[in-house]
């Protein structure tokens, strides 16, 4: 994989999900006082779905069984946290998400259990494979929050009003 020191490259990736999850805190924290919409349910999933892209490199492949195991991982266990902190509250006829006290306590939590499984993880596959692996798995953990918000809103907003969102 070129000539990036392996160390450097683990460092760098540590400290890169540091500052994600810092940024994702910070937008989650700020997110509370817009409206919640049908559009700001469904883009992080579509958005985060561009990162499948990078499984066309070989060197970032992993067996297929290793990826379901990883997808069912963030699906079942890694999105429960934070489906248990979400909660949805109307105000005014609009749809907000209640500032849980929790919500950053799960987010660190979540950034130390990764942190320590990529420990373990790298000592066994490359470092382009387990970083797909986590993408995968942060993809479940992801879609399956968004697939929970979005029934939840869903049953706060009338038929009629979920297409305009």
């Amino acid at each position: 994989m070129g000539s990036i020191n392996p160390s450097l490259l683990h460092i760098g990736t540590t400290l890169g999900a540091l500052l994600m999850a810092l940024m994702v805190i910070f937008i989650r924290l700020k997110a509370s006082d817009r409206p919640v919409t049908l559009r700001k349910i469904l883009i992080p999933p579509l958005g985060m779905s561009t990162g499948f892209i990078m499984f066309a490199v070989p060197e970032v492949r992993v067996p297929l069984w290793w990826a379901l195991a990883a997808f069912l991982a963030g699906w079942f266990v890694f999105a429960y946290p934070l489906i248990k902190t979400t909660t949805f509250h109307e105000k005014e006829g609009l749809i907000y998400a209640k500032r849980s006290k929790s919500f950053i306590l799960v987010l660190l939590g979540l950034l130390l259990v990764r942190t320590l499984l990529h420990e373990f993880i790298d000592r066994y596959i490359s470092i382009p494979q387990s970083g797909g692996l986590f993408f995968i798995l942060a993809f479940g953990m992801i879609l399956h929050w968004r697939v929970f918000m979005f029934r939840t809103y869903r049953k706060l907003v009338p038929q009629d009003a979920l297409i305009s969102r």
